[in-house]
C-alpha cells in the first residue's frame, strides 16, 4: 500500500473527518461531476465512486448522491452506507429501501440499476470484502450502534 493511501485511511477513520467531510466532499464531487459532464469524480481519486440517482423516499424527487463504491465482477457495485461513521443511516439508503430502481453515473455513463439490501451471510461476505477494500469502515462501524447497510447494485 502506498504511504499516501495509508495516511488517507488513518485520517478518514477519525471523528474529526466524520464531522467535516460530509459538508464538503459531496458538494465538491457534485460540482466537478457536473462541470466535467460526468467524466470526473474527485473523490474517485481516493476510492472508486459513482453518482447515485435515487428517488426520494418521501419527496418522490430524484436525489443525486456521490458515493464511494466497490465495483464487483460482472459489472455491479457494492455501496456501503457508512455515513462517515456518524450515527444515522444516510438518506440515500432509505431512498433505496423504498425505491430500489435507481441509476448510477459510472465513468461518464448513466446506467440503470436495481438495489438490494444485503443480509445474513451475503452481507457478512460483502462486509469482509468492504473491509479489505477500505479498512476505515471498521472504525466507522465501531463508532455507531446501528448496523451499516450494504447494498448490491445490479444492472437492469
Amino acid at each position: 500500500m502506498p504511504p499516501g493511501e495509508r495516511l488517507l485511511q488513518r485520517v478518514s477513520a477519525t471523528r474529526t473527518f466524520a464531522r467535516i467531510a460530509p459538508h464538503f466532499i459531496p458538494a465538491l464531487d457534485r460540482a466537478v461531476h457536473r462541470l466535467t459532464r460526468g467524466k470526473v469524480l474527485l473523490s474517485a481519486r481516493m476510492l472508486p465512486g459513482v453518482i447515485l440517482t435515487a428517488t426520494g423516499a418521501r419527496s418522490g424527487q430524484p436525489r443525486r448522491t456521490p458515493l464511494a463504491c466497490l465495483p464487483e465482477e460482472g459489472g455491479g457495485w457494492l455501496l456501503i452506507g457508512s455515513n462517515f461513521g456518524r450515527p444515522g443511516h444516510p438518506a440515500w439508503t432509505g431512498n433505496l429501501l423504498k425505491n430500489p430502481d435507481a441509476e448510477v453515473s459510472w465513468r461518464g455513463r448513466d446506467i440503470p440499476v436495481r438495489a438490494r439490501l444485503l443480509t445474513g451471510e451475503e452481507r457478512a461476505e460483502a462486509w469482509r470484502a468492504a473491509l479489505v477494500f477500505w479498512p476505515p469502515y471498521a472504525a466507522y462501524q465501531a463508532r455507531v450502534a446501528r448496523e451499516i447497510r450494504l447494498f448490491r447494485l445490479e444492472r437492469r
